[in-house]
């Protein structure tokens, strides 16, 4: 749908300078190097991969899509280092990063783009800091994503193939991403991540060493072993009962958890998101995908302990799974341990200005924006969508850095519109600041429609920028350019988390 009769032309495209021109005959294909770095509060592990582009659709398109990932160097995976019980040591994490760097024998400015995930102790801000100055001289080609909770969630549901599964085969799959101090939840419907959740259960969070001496101890695994009656100290020993029913009971509440809503104390003591919403449990799901470290001793492709109870741990988890009443629902990950991004692609898309809405030109352009996807179907409250979509990125309202990604369907009529600019007005009064400019990117050409609306009518009191034609999704970031020429069109650059092993469309 139109919001003016007139032609739709697409602008020609551009493509960033870093970028190796491939084909000859008409600029149709490029490749990217790229990196993903992941550094969290219990491992660290970088990915150097080379990313093929080709132009999408008719020749004329501005759109490149990803059409081949090439792994070209994994490095080791680094248990983070600390200098105390929560600080990071980052000259360590830094000298890792740059000797794999050697090791996959790559020099920085060889990178064209790629990823920095932080995520767990490593987002404290006496952690996370440094991380970001350290990248700082990457500007621009590097997205920097601080993960929290949910947003881990949402991360680790597609770097281990669940969500491709999901997709692929139309079913309702349950990601448990089980790592070092928590354990992340995602439930993924027909490949679309629809809720995600997170517990205070991990492999790590009692550590010791080869003569099991206790040298770290979080305090959920104080809650644990107290609930246990047990009581561990730095400096003695954990004995292997002791080793076996901490497992035990860490199994029993994350089973709590996939069989249906936390009920016990302890379960709900233990959550650190709020749970799925209307979740049925097992009637709901017909997969499970374990992902994350533990992951590895779920599938017993490693029996190794580095210091923790995750075999034990492990070996917990296959006995719940073969007591549960629904049967055959264990499907492997493409990826576990390093269920994460490969680094980022890039590639430039045109949207028409015909049908974009500009409140003012001056707020372009705009960098590196996070994109919040929101499916909206006919039937559902467009706020509760807004509200579920930001939560899986840890937001409980409208920030500065954000683009909000939304996907219509049904007739879209005056109606329906006007339901879903009244959602988005709700959302931007929730926001702390009011000064920020609201960024919509559409996948249907009702840009302008809807920024009339919230502007001239809902007298929304912020800088509005509504773009059309364009499809991005939940891991994806965008630059937003200044109108070019007298047709406004308004180039958009797409920077994209990749994935390792996911099937390409």
């Amino acid at each position: 749908m139109h919001d003016l009769d007139e032609d739709h032309d697409h602008g020609d495209f551009e493509i960033g300078p870093d970028a190796i021109i491939e084909d000859i005959e008409g600029l149709e294909m490029f490749t990217l190097k790229s990196v993903g770095i992941d550094i969290g509060s219990s491992t660290s592990h970088l990915v150097f991969s080379q990313l093929t582009l080709r132009r999408e659709g008719a020749s004329l398109s501005g759109r490149f899509k990803v059409t081949e990932r090439k792994v070209l160097f994994r490095s080791n995976i680094m248990l983070t280092p600390y200098l105390s019980g929560t600080l990071i040591d980052i000259e360590k994490v830094k000298r890792f990063i740059e000797d794999a760097y050697k090791q996959a024998g790559v020099a920085p400015e060889d990178i064209d783009t790629g990823a920095v995930i932080i995520t767990g102790e490593a987002l404290k801000k006496e952690n996370a800091q440094p991380i970001v100055e350290y990248f700082a001289k990457y500007s621009g080609k590097f997205i920097c994503a601080a993960a929290g909770h949910n947003h881990e969630a949402l991360l680790a549901a597609y770097g281990c193939g669940a969500v491709d599964l999901s997709k692929a085969e139309r079913k309702t799959v349950l990601d448990v991403d089980m790592g070092g101090g928590t354990t992340k939840f995602a439930l993924i419907e027909n490949g679309v991540v629809t809720q995600t959740a997170s517990i205070n259960v991990g492999a790590r969070l009692i550590a010791f060493d080869d003569a099991d001496v206790v040298t770290r101890i979080e305090d959920t695994g104080k809650i644990l072993m107290n609930e246990l009656g047990y009581t561990v100290e730095l400096g003695k020993k954990i004995t292997k009962k002791q080793k076996e029913d901490f497992a035990a009971l860490m199994g029993r509440v994350l089973f709590e958890l996939i069989e249906r809503e936390p009920s016990s104390p302890l379960a709900k003591q233990l959550m650190v998101t709020p749970p799925f919403k209307n979740y049925r449990g097992l009637d709901q799901i017909d997969t499970i995908v374990f992902s994350g470290g533990v992951s590895e001793h779920v599938y017993d492709r490693d029996r190794t302990s580095y210091g923790d109870v995750g075999p034990i741990l492990g070996k917990q988890v296959r006995d719940y799974l073969k007591k549960l009443p629904k049967k055959n629902l264990l499907r492997e990950p493409i990826e576990g341990i390093r269920a994460t991004v490969i680094g980022a692609g890039e590639y430039t898309v045109q949207a028409s200005g015909n049908t974009s809405y500009i409140s003012n030109p001056a707020v372009l352009p705009v960098f590196g924006l996070k994109v919040v996807r929101a499916s909206l179907k006919q039937g559902r409250p467009v706020l509760e969508a807004l509200h579920q979509s930001l939560a899986k990125f840890d937001l409980t309202s409208w920030t500065s850095g954000l683009a909000l990604s939304l996907s219509l369907d049904g007739q879209l009529d005056y109606k329906t519109v006007r339901d879903v600019a009244e959602g988005i007005a709700a959302i931007c009064k929730s926001s702390e600041n009011r000064k920020y400019p609201l960024y919509l990117a559409l996948d249907l050409d009702v840009a302008k429609s809807l920024g009339s609306i919230l502007k001239e009518e809902l007298k929304v009191d912020r800088e509005i920028i509504a773009i059309d034609g364009i499809e991005v999704g939940d891991l994806d970031y965008i630059d937003i350019g200044e109108p070019m020429g007298i047709t406004e069109v308004i180039p958009v650059t797409v920077k994209s988390l990749m994935f390792p092993g996911t099937k390409l469309n």
